[in-house]
């Protein structure tokens, strides 16, 4: 297996949500553990209460994106960040619109997807998980 990088978005209790809206908007196989799949709600500590969190949810589609998400437990410490965004770019202009238009639905719109002055179209939002998102659409070559 060749060696990726990949965003991981850690949530507080709605990462099975999260998950199936981007397996909306980019298609692919979703798996998902839950910490009761794993023992951990019921052994070494864990809160039985959590047993239908997400421990790790894995969502890889056929365009090669990998997105990670999970469920913080209850009893560690969640920093929801603005600090990082996850970027989508390439020059597949109706693939790129599909993706922002369908991230958009109950999001923060920070800057419209229009033409930029570097003549892409670029646009960035905060989708309704907090997650922020950058498209930029490479302009055709003149």
């Amino acid at each position: 297996m060749a060696s990726t990088l990949n965003p991981y978005i850690s949530l507080r209790d709605n990462a099975r949500e999260a998950l199936d809206f981007y397996a909306g908007v980019f298609g692919g196989e979703l798996s998902i553990m839950t910490f009761g799949d794993s023992g951990f709600a019921s052994e070494a500590g864990g809160d039985p209460a959590e047993a239908a969190k997400v421990m790790h949810g894995h969502l890889e589609t056929s365009s090669g994106f990998t997105l990670m998400v999970a469920d913080t437990p209850a009893a560690t410490e969640h920093h929801p960040g603005g600090n990082i965004s996850i970027s989508l770019s390439g020059d597949d202009e109706d693939e790129l619109r599909g993706y922002w238009d369908k991230l958009a639905d109950g999001a923060t719109i920070v800057e419209p997807l229009v033409q930029a002055p570097w003549g892409d179209h670029f646009g960035m939002l905060t989708d309704r998980f907090g997650v922020g998102w950058m498209v930029n659409i490479v302009a055709p070559a003149a």
